[in-house]
């Protein structure tokens, strides 16, 4: 429950800066597919919940439920956490019970009582903090996450928040939002070309490409104060800025030597140094979780495909096969699983991931213009961009291909997705 306060305190500066946005611009979130083995849990309305600014209960089932790992059943509200009884419902085949309880408070925050107990009996985590009134949604966020954490061993994401691009006519934001589309911010309005979001590791910061001097140009941006620098603005095109996982450098592409090749840098865009010396294009630069390889694209074996190379240089490694067209590398927090774009099935553009140590692909998406994946930090989904009905959109997947959300607004398009890291 620190890390709560301590993303709090993150978003309370990021709100501050913020200006509001109309009804229309919120993402509504669509939800197709389960997992293949759903959780039974129980949940409650929270006790007392009119005493928060936010239905607490409401936002851990549609997390929950969002990420296709849970069967949500209802039950009864208790105001006595201690009288709950789990094992009363172990005959529904329920496997764990969630109670919540809000006690009203003073100062603008109120206090959140929390217990998850196993149908055996067993006390699963249990918590009372003060939360806030302004972080109600992250408080509720915090809960889903230890209830997916404490049920399938795995970190949950739902606190964590996502950065995308909206196009609206001659206008482009970049936004972020928290994973479920809600509590958008805006950090940055433009009348030119916004692309290449990406997240430092800490969350504080995004690197992306302006067109707002007529070219492209990197810039590194904070998010709490809106200050921002330029890391690249060299001779032509500066793209593509990826961070390294120490939040130390930056891994760019640009055409300062007439082809455009992978260059790397420190995080305020000093000691510029180039990895890669092809002739041909070598481009979209990731790093991977230790910090020592770097994937990108490049179309030195005649047509685009996905290599690896060690961040001191040498041999560059190939990793795609499995088509004549595969682009946008994202490597996994884990390090074993690479998600791209691959073009196949007469000139589809659909997300693909591939195990790295079978060999073995996976296609994830079916729709057919697919773009800019991006992983969730805990390696079990992934967001990236598509089109639908004409329009551009935002769509998640979950790694076994089993889940699936599509994020949209009412007009415009939304695309150049990145999902942030853990908060910590």
């Amino acid at each position: 429950m620190q890390r709560m306060m301590n993303n709090a305190k993150y978003l309370m500066a990021l709100a501050g800066a913020a200006f509001v946005l109309s009804a229309q611009a919120q993402l509504q979130v669509e939800i197709s597919g389960v997992g293949s083995n759903q959780i039974p849990v129980a949940i409650g309305p929270c006790a007392n919940q009119a005493a928060a600014p936010a239905q607490i209960s409401d936002i851990i089932k549609a997390d929950l439920t969002r990420s296709g790992m849970f069967k949500v059943i209802d039950i009864t509200p208790t105001n006595n956490l201690m009288q709950v009884d789990a094992t009363g419902l172990k005959s529904l085949g329920v496997e764990a019970v969630a109670a919540c309880a809000v006690v009203p408070s003073v100062n603008g925050a109120f206090e959140v009582q929390y217990r998850l107990i196993s149908t055996q009996g067993k006390d699963l985590s249990a918590l009372k903090t003060a939360v806030p009134n302004q972080f109600a949604r992250l408080a509720a966020h915090k809960l889903a996450d230890d209830i997916y954490e404490k049920l399938t061993g795995i970190k949950g994401i739902f606190s964590t928040r996502i950065a995308y691009v909206v196009q609206q006519g001659k206008q482009y934001r970049l936004e972020v939002a928290d994973a479920d589309g809600e509590n958008i911010i805006p950090a940055l309005t433009s009348t030119e070309p916004i692309i290449s979001p990406s997240w430092s590791p800490d969350g504080t910061k995004v690197a992306y490409v302006s067109f707002e001097q007529r070219k492209p140009v990197v810039y590194v941006q904070n998010l709490t104060t809106r200050q921002r620098v330029v890391i690249a603005n060299e001779k032509g095109n500066n793209s593509a800025p990826a961070w390294s996982p120490d939040g130390k450098r930056l891994a760019v592409a640009l055409s300062k030597t007439g082809n455009t090749q992978i260059f790397i840098a420190n995080a305020d865009g000093s000691g510029l140094r180039r990895l890669t010396n092809g002739t041909t294009i070598d481009t979209e630069p990731q790093f991977s979780p230790d910090g020592q390889s770097i994937y990108f694209t490049s179309d030195r074996s005649g047509g685009p495909q996905i290599y690896r190379m060690s961040v001191n240089g040498g041999d560059p490694q190939r990793l795609t096969f499995g088509s004549q067209y595969n682009i946008s590398p994202r490597i996994s927090a884990d390090g074993k699983t690479l998600a791209y774009i691959s073009r196949r099935d007469g000139g589809a553009f659909q997300l693909f991931t591939l195990d790295l140590e079978s060999r073995q692909e996976q296609r994830l998406s079916d729709t057919t213009s697919d773009d800019s994946p991006s992983f969730a930090p805990n390696g079990k989904y992934i967001l990236y961009a598509t089109q639908n009905g004409g329009r551009r959109s935002l769509a998640v997947a979950s790694t076994d291909g089993r889940v699936k959300q599509r994020l949209s607004i009412q007009a415009g398009n939304i695309k150049e997705p990145t999902w942030g890291p853990f908060m910590k």
